[in-house]
């Protein structure tokens, strides 16, 4: 069927992207956001996130008609749900966004609609929300009871695209489509077909949500390796970046590089939602997960042994975001170790992060921003916590005065 309108539930870092791509394929586009202020940015055709070349597509799109943001669901033929999965309480996974989502599209819900669950969610998230759908519109059938000839057709399609590319990576990488029949997978294919030039390749919804969580749970396992060996080398005083580099030359070995912690709304949570449905087998996934979380306590800990040569040190954090040449700070190891210093050394504790203007208020009462430049004249000590492209082009002899930790090994 053609979709002519295709509703984005959800405009962040997935969201807007996803939309304005569908949009610049001449897609009429309804993106709806609870945000009233990034709604109203949106329609003036800005963007409220930062990401490469999105501001362009989003302003074309908005211009030229194909896409208008609302904080009211309305009618469509295809409903992608891209809201936040956080996880509350002793790392339970929390469905609430998920619910309101689908609560706000029941009343505007057709025969014949299609509705994708993008969000990264636990096994199960994609049959809960039709049972949540179907209970709000008992007047329509859905796949859980209906199978192949329900009037709603529903399917979980996990993003993985890496900040920083997202717009090249919606259109290249392969897509997992996990419909909850297979109509459900043939209807979402032909929508993601609007702009995917990626594989679609076909599962069941269960598969599809565990796929998502095996892809990042897999890269946290293999960091929390690397983090494990930067801790023992620190005590064996041996440099774990040769050590690496050398480990790496045998033909089968691939050692990831340490880091101060795992950051980002990926592979910090989703481990877990594994963890949460098989606690007593989910072993090595979740030693990993606490090798990785217990990293930037580690940092701190070293910051604290050489702040203790100083009477008054000034302490210069280098990057807050969560991965290099990005300005997303969610979930990341940096902020955490920046916070934390700033409550042991009040007043002591400065920030540089090229990507951002001003710091966001839970951080500005306790740190501030300052230039690359002060910094690096006024340091004690210096933690880098990011490989920002800009940290990289510091000649290394401008560091000399002051001590430096480096978590990332780029100096």
């Amino acid at each position: 069927m053609p979709f002519n309108t295709i509703s984005v539930v959800g405009l962040g870092y997935i969201g807007l992207p996803t939309a304005a791509v569908f949009a610049s394929r001449k897609k009429q586009v309804i993106g709806v956001d609870v945000n009233q202020n990034a709604v109203d940015i949106i329609n003036r055709g800005q963007i409220h996130i930062v990401e490469p070349d999105l501001d362009m597509v989003v302003h074309a799109a908005v211009t030229e008609g194909y896409l208008r943001a609302t904080t009211r669901p309305e009618p469509a033929d295809a409903f992608l749900i891209a809201v936040p999965t956080p996880f509350k309480g002793d790392h339970e996974p929390d469905l609430t966004y998920i619910e309101s989502a689908s609560k706000s599209i029941a009343p505007v819900l057709k025969k014949g609609d299609l509705v994708i669950l993008e969000s990264t969610s636990p096994v199960g998230a994609t049959e809960q929300m039709a049972a949540w759908l179907a209970e709000a519109r008992p007047d329509l059938s859905f796949p859980q009871t209906h199978g192949e000839s329900s009037d709603i057709r529903i399917a979980h399609c996990p993003e993985r695209v890496l900040p920083g590319h997202v717009l090249r990576e919606l259109v290249q990488n392969d897509r997992v489509i996990g419909g909850m029949t297979p109509k459900c997978s043939e209807l979402a294919i032909s929508l993601y077909k609007v702009f995917v030039q990626g594989e679609c390749i076909v599962t069941n919804a269960r598969t599809a949500e565990m796929c998502k969580l095996t892809e990042n749970s897999f890269r946290d396992v293999n960091i929390a390796f690397a983090n494990e060996l930067s801790m023992i080398c620190d005590k064996l005083d041996i440099n774990v970046w040769e050590l690496i580099r050398l480990a790496n030359r045998h033909p089968r070995v691939d050692i990831l590089q340490p880091g101060p912690g795992v950051g980002g709304h990926c592979i910090a949570v989703d481990p877990w939602f594994i963890v949460s449905k098989t606690p007593e087998i989910s072993k090595l996934i979740r030693s990993a997960r606490e090798v990785n979380d217990a990293k930037p306590q580690y940092v701190i800990e070293k910051v604290k042994r050489e702040a203790d040569r100083f009477k008054q040190p000034k302490i210069m954090c280098f990057g807050l975001a969560f991965k290099a040449n990005i300005d997303d700070l969610r979930e990341s190891p940096a902020v955490e170790i920046t916070k934390e210093l700033s409550e042991l050394y009040p007043d002591a504790v400065f920030a540089v992060e090229p990507n951002i203007e001003k710091l966001p208020e839970t951080l500005s009462k306790k740190i501030q921003l300052i230039s690359q430049e002060q910094a690096i004249r006024e340091a004690d000590i210096i933690l880098l916590l990011v490989d920002h492209k800009e940290f990289k082009a510091i000649e290394k002899n401008r560091l000399d005065r002051a001590l430096v930790i480096d978590t990332k090994g780029i100096w």
